[in-house]
């Protein structure tokens, strides 16, 4: 009889929380039991689970006795207070927030690429941030096949990666529009509805964001190879959900179009849709609401020595957030390393 556990999810109220619970069921991951974590204002509210309600209960300090695993989608504070504390009750941590990335003792993993990192965590394990999981899923096929130099990516990013307020925001601004009345503006600094802004998390020092470094910093430590040169630009775009990239590739030896894509049709979790002549490319309306990062409009860039050009867009509340945390646990459970390992 396969091994059942004791699962929480902290912050399952969220969007990304909600989208944990259905992925759990979803997949059938072994649960013996779940336990919905969230504020004192969500607890004794019914949540669903598969076919089951199940309580949401108050997060606390005693709320990880007996829990096997745990999935964080709760921020960064309260993954910086909790995750510890789970940790040291014996629970296995998979978080959702930035606190734990870039910690050299905590592994971030993409299972498509770099599953064998799972093998050294010592109880808690960093989910990558949503605009960097689709891209490696992407490289690493082509990354093995002919070793990647530089990557130039712009990111094109819905407004579900702010959270529920920003998807209302952007409906109803989009409305205020056209009707001809000044839009209010409350959850991003400008106007979202038919507009860009290049402008996602915090400016730092040298002009970049923090989401743009966080291409780079969590690319070179999920790849394993800190000589990949990464620089990025991510736009925040009136589209609810689904984030796109424009992906350039410089390699160390020639990669052909046609064999980028033969690989990527046969690496787990990418579906490839490219063909010019029948008008089929990547959109995050059709890539909403699945599992797969898709990738289309491979061609050669002319301008450099073994460059190519790939669109890349995946859902990003799912596979850029709550699947691939299910993944994490699913690898988990099938190397029977859901334990604390001291």
């Amino acid at each position: 009889m396969s091994k059942q556990y004791r699962v929480a999810v902290v912050g399952a109220t969220g969007a990304v929380g909600h989208e944990m619970r259905a992925i759990l069921a979803q997949r059938r991951f072994p649960i013996s039991q779940i336990l919905p974590l969230a504020s004192a204002r969500s607890a004794g509210i019914e949540l669903e689970f598969g076919s089951e309600c199940v309580e949401c209960v108050e997060l606390g300090r005693d709320s990880f006795q007996g829990v096997d695993l745990a999935l964080f989608s709760a921020g960064s504070s309260i993954s910086r207070d909790y995750a510890p504390i789970a940790r040291d009750a014996g629970c296995v941590v998979i978080d959702n927030s930035a606190t734990w990335r870039m910690d050299p003792d905590v592994p971030l993993i993409v299972p498509e690429v770099n599953p064998e990192d799972a093998g050294w965590h010592r109880g808690i394990i960093a989910n990558p941030n949503c605009s960097t999981i689709q891209m490696v899923a992407a490289l690493k096929p082509l990354h093995d096949e002919a070793r990647i130099k530089r990557v130039v990516v712009s990111t094109y990013q819905a407004v579900s990666g702010t959270g529920a307020k920003a998807i209302t925001e952007l409906i109803r601004q989009s409305d205020e529009v056209l009707e001809g009345t000044s839009p209010l503006i409350e959850v991003y600094p400008y106007q979202i509805a038919f507009n860009c802004l290049p402008h996602i998390d915090a400016f730092l020092p040298d002009g970049s964001t923090k989401e743009e470094q966080k291409m780079v910093d969590e690319t070179q430590k999920i790849m394993g190879d800190s000589t990949i040169a990464v620089t990025a630009t991510c736009v925040r775009v009136p589209v609810y959900n689904g984030h796109s990239e424009s992906v350039n590739v410089e390699f160390e030896r020639d990669l052909s179009p046609e064999r980028a894509r033969e690989l990527l049709a046969a690496a787990p979790g990418i579906e490839v849709r490219d063909e010019p002549a029948g008008i089929l490319y990547p959109m995050p309306i059709t890539a909403s609401g699945t599992d797969p990062v898709y990738v289309g409009r491979i061609r050669r860039d002319p301008t450099v020595a073994h460059g190519l050009n790939l669109w890349v867009v995946a859902d990003n509340v799912r596979k850029g957030a709550a699947l691939n945390a299910v993944q994490i646990a699913e690898l988990l459970h099938e190397r029977d390393l859901i334990r604390v390992l001291r």
